[in-house]
C-alpha cells in the first residue's frame, strides 16, 4: 500500500494537537529511514495523544518510508485500536513502549531502533566507552537492559522499567538502542546522538586497541553542557530544520 494513498481521512477528525503529533511522528520515521536505522518494518517511535490516555505507533507492515500522519495507528493503553486501522501493531512494539510511558509521564515519545552500529555496540561487553563528544552527552543519562528474547512477555516489563529508570538513553542488550523524550523532537535528537556515539565506537575499535578515554572529571559537565549548546535542549533546535530537509526530499509525511 502506497504512503501517498491513506486509507483514512484523519486530519478532520483530530484535534489541531493530535496532527501536530503525528505529523511530527510521521517525521520521526521518515528521518530513521534517511538516516538508514530502520530494519524494514521491525520496530517502532510511539507519541502519546496530547490530552490523553492513547498513543500513536507504525501501522505494521508499512516501510518507514511510507508512513504518514494519517497511516499512524491510534492506540490505549494496552495496544488496542481506538481508530479503526487495516494495519496490526506489533506486539512487541508496544510490550516495551507500554511500560516506559505507563511509567514515565514525561515520556512524550519512545524511539527504539535496531540500527547495526547500536546492536554492535550493545553487543560490546564494556558497553558504550567514553571516547566521543556522542558518547560524553548519552554517558550522562544511559542505562542498560539485558536480552530476554523478543520483547512479548509481560514479565520483562518491571526489568524494563528498572532499568530504564529516569534516563533518556537504554542499551538494549544484543538488541538495540532506545531513547525517551518529552517531544518527538527531543527523542529524535536523543537517538541521533545515541547511534552516533555507537558508529564512532565500531570505527574507532576497528582501527586500533588504544582508546583515549574522556576523564569523568569531564563527563560530569554533560548535562549542563548538553543544556547551553542546545539553547536550552529538547531538539526544538534541530527539528524545523529537519522537518525542512523531509519537506524537500519525502513531503508525503504530512498527509
Amino acid at each position: 500500500m502506497s504512503s501517498e494513498t491513506p486509507t483514512v481521512e484523519v486530519k478532520g477528525h483530530v484535534s489541531a494537537e493530535e496532527w501536530q503529533t503525528r505529523v511530527d511522528l510521521a517525521a520521526a520515521y521518515r528521518l530513521v529511514a534517511l538516516n538508514g536505522w530502520d530494519d524494514l518494518v521491525f520496530t517502532h517511535i510511539t507519541a502519546k495523544v496530547p490530552g490523553t490516555g492513547h498513543f500513536l505507533i507504525n501501522p505494521y507492515g508499512m516501510l518507514f518510508e511510507e508512513i504518514t500522519a494519517s497511516s499512524l495507528v491510534k492506540i490505549d493503553g494496552d495496544g488496542e485500536k481506538v481508530v479503526n486501522s487495516p494495519y496490526p501493531v506489533n506486539p512487541a512494539g508496544f510490550t516495551i513502549h507500554s511500560c516506559v510511558h505507563g511509567a514515565r509521564h514525561d515520556a512524550g515519545c519512545v524511539m527504539h531502533t535496531h540500527s547495526i552500529n547500536g546492536v554492535a555496540v550493545s553487543a560490546q561487553k564494556q558497553g558504550l566507552l567514553p571516547i566521543s563528544q556522542q558518547a560524553f552527552f548519552v554517558l550522562s543519562s544511559l542505562g542498560y537492559h539485558d536480552y530476554e528474547g523478543v520483547a512479548l512477555l509481560e514479565e520483562e516489563k518491571p526489568r524494563l522499567v528498572r532499568d530504564l529508570g529516569d534516563k533518556v538513553f537504554l542499551m538494549l542488550r544484543n538488541h538495540g538502542l532506545l531513547t525517551v523524550g518529552g517531544t518527538v523532537a527531543e527523542s529524535f535528537l536523543a537517538m541521533y546522538i545515541f547511534e552516533a556515539a555507537c558508529t564512532v565506537q565500531v570505527r574507532a575499535l576497528s582501527g586500533s586497541s588504544e582508546m583515549i578515554p574522556i576523564p569523568q572529571r569531564i563527563l560530569d559537565l554533560a548535562a549542563d553542557q548538553m543544556i547551553k549548546v542546545t539553547l536550552g535542549g529538547g531538539g526544538a533546535l534541530v527539528w524545523p530544520a529537519l522537518r525542512r530537509k523531509l519537506d524537500r526530499l519525502s513531503p508525503t509525511y504530512s498527509s
